[in-house]
């Protein structure tokens, strides 16, 4: 009992300290040493020893007899204690069985710690930091390897496997467990393995060129020997071919073996130089990149080239970056893990942003220049097609945005391996999150859904006329959270979708763009509407932006004290030329309503009159006459 606690004593380091691989092994020379020392006490004063000792092993006896007893009756009726192999908690589920272990490999040195995972894994990580790889093959489960072969190869191999956790995995002390069992006692019961003891324990999953593989250990037993654990036999199966992808390139073995020393965190000397160096011809190169599409733009291309051009300066400038980026990480260098596992979602991460913005970039500049240089045509009655097909084209580019959105997500999920590592977490707590998340996102997220509202139902489409809080305007871009329109008088007004979708405009260009055309004129009573009528009539004969000209129409609609309210109605093609019709119509009446006023104006009293006259009423006088007739 005392010399295992004293074995195991090195495992029970303060919070946040950590041990070399030198000083580990030492520590447990030390502790041998101590072992030993208390040994020597022991056998000098065996009686004063002895006596405490004799106490509290009687008491454990009796405690024991006493639980021993109750499990013995009880056991029948609820099955406590019962050793079926077959059970959920028999060795079957504790160990894989195996006829021997790594036969054929030199005896294992002192110190090898394979009773449990965290153990198992202090062993090998220490050992491979030491290079001391004859005491870290015996924690691979070589049986896979032929015999004869084994000796010689199960160095090479175990300084392999740990080269490709060092530059494929980020090391996880709480991922083994201290137990021999490797029962996890702090997970959640959402876990299909909580509370269940465990014989085989993924580490991390590595991408091979046309597969996945896993790192594992598992707890073996043979025979004649106690369970212990090791790196599985498929795993050691994989080393080599793990080794081709994630072991140091060419360079790096050619390099001088004080750069390939570890520098500080995780990092080698090499990595601090490269990745600084990296950066840099990245930065050139994007820069190099940004120059030569601003030169190429300056050569006065077609309009649209050029809008082009300027648009994806920046998105390619940044896709060179990543790419140069990419390029020296695949064939050059083979960072090390905390540098790949932050390295390379971001990497795809920028791909995708670069990606994306190109696209969206180049649908926004096809876009404007379309729209600005067939704004007068799109609004035509005949070019409603062509609408429709800008608005749609309008649409993809916000669902592009979207899914690149979801997609970069996505990416970071999996390189990140984060959804292995949340996993059923992320599946309990996924409707908090989204209700969180929708909460707080409310007014973006409204916008977004308003603005492919506005495009799939196409209430407002590209080139349509609206009127909207008594502006006449033509729709020129749909944005995720606003809508850009042109006023008559080319003013840009910004409307947020959010108003078009909850607020009633009118949409000049939906259906048909036929509209009817008004002119109100307020005329004495005593005006003969009829020669006015006359007067309409020949102006709707004579106009050609007047569509059925039998629709045409004169109607007094009211009257008050100063005089009659006249109506002339028009219908017109659509509310361009109807407007430029209205104003004709509004002129040519007002001009012959003021000719006939001059005409009549020299007649005798009681002759029509057709601007309304001001009335004058002397109230103040009136009143005077009904207090003195008082």
């Amino acid at each position: 009992m005392l010399s295992f606690v004293g074995e195991r004593m090195w495992t029970a380091l303060p919070k946040g300290q950590s041990v070399s691989a030198k000083g580990f092994f030492a520590s447990r020379q030390r502790l041998s040493a101590a072992r030993g020392a208390a040994t020597a006490v022991f056998a000098d004063h065996p009686g004063e020893i002895m006596r405490p000792i004799t106490v509290l092993t009687a008491c454990l006896c009796l405690v024991f007899a006493t639980l021993g007893a109750y499990a013995q009756s009880s056991g029948s009726s609820s099955g406590f204690g019962s050793s079926d192999p077959s059970g959920s908690s028999g060795p079957a589920t504790r160990w894989f069985t195996v006829d021997s272990l790594n036969a054929g490999l030199p005896e294992m040195p002192a110190f090898v710690d394979r009773d449990t995972p965290r153990g198992m894994m202090e062993t090998f990580w220490f050992a491979g930091e030491a290079e001391d790889w004859d005491r870290a093959m015996h924690t691979l489960n070589l049986n896979e390897v032929a015999q004869e072969i084994r000796a010689d190869v199960a160095p090479m191999l175990a300084e392999r496997l740990f080269d490709i956790l060092q530059r494929g995995y980020v090391l996880d002390w709480n991922t083994f467990s201290d137990r021999p069992d490797a029962l996890n006692a702090n997970t959640t019961t959402e876990n299909p393995m909580a509370g269940e003891p465990r014989r085989s324990i993924r580490i991390t999953t590595l991408d091979l060129p046309d597969r996945p593989a896993s790192i594992r250990i598992e707890r073996v037993k043979t025979p004649d020997g106690d369970p212990v654990w090791v790196f599985s036999d498929e795993t050691v199966v994989n080393i080599n071919q793990l080794y081709e992808v994630y072991g140091p390139s060419e360079l790096e073995l050619a390099m001088p073996a004080m750069l390939r020393q570890n520098a500080f965190w995780t990092l080698k000397w090499w990595e601090v130089v490269a990745l600084p160096l990296v950066c840099l011809v990245g930065i050139l190169v994007a820069a190099w990149a940004y120059r030569a599409i601003g030169r190429a733009r300056r050569r006065k291309p077609r309009p649209m080239v050029r809008e082009i051009l300027e648009s994806v300066q920046i998105p390619v400038a940044l896709f060179a970056f990543v790419g140069i980026f990419a390029l020296v990480k695949e064939f050059l260098f083979t960072f090390s893990g905390p540098v790949s596992r932050f390295v390379g979602p971001l990497q795809s991460l920028l791909f995708v942003i670069a990606l994306a913005l190109i696209a969206v970039r180049i649908v926004d500049a096809v876009l404007e220049r379309l729209v600005t240089d067939n704004m007068d045509d799109i609004t035509a009655n005949q070019d409603a097609d062509t609408r429709d097909l800008y608005t749609n084209i309008s649409a993809v580019r916000r669902v592009a945005v979207v899914v690149a959105i979801l997609v970069g997500a996505a990416i970071i999920l999996i390189e990140t391996n984060a959804s292995d590592t949340l996993g059923f977490s992320l599946l309990a707590s996924a409707g908090a999150i989204g209700l969180i998340l929708a909460f707080a996102a409310r007014t973006m997220l409204s916008d977004i859904m308003a603005s492919l509202q506005i495009a799939i139902a196409k209430t407002a489409r590209i080139g349509d006329a609206i009127y909207w809080q008594d502006n006449w305007c033509y729709v020129e871009k749909i944005k995720f959270t606003h809508v850009q329109v042109r006023s008559w008088d080319h003013r840009r007004l910004i409307i947020p979708v959010s108003e078009l979708v909850s607020n009633t405009f009118e949409n000049w260009s939906k259906q048909d763009p036929k509209i009817v055309k008004l002119v109100e004129l307020r005329l004495d009573h005593r005006a003969d509407v009829d020669e006015l009528r006359r007067v309409f009539s020949d102006f709707v004969e004579g106009e050609e932006d007047i569509l059925e000209k039998s629709e045409a129409k004169v109607q007094v609609v009211g009257h008050d004290h100063t005089g009659m309210l006249v109506r002339f109605l028009a219908p017109a093609p659509d509310p361009a030329r109807g407007w430029n019709m209205q104003c004709r119509m509004r002129e040519r009446l007002l001009r012959e309503a003021a000719g006939l006023e001059d005409k009549v104006g020299k007649e005798p009293a009681g002759q029509a009159a057709y601007f309304p006259r001001e009335r004058e009423v002397l109230v103040g006088e009136f009143d005077q006459v009904d207090r003195e007739n008082v």
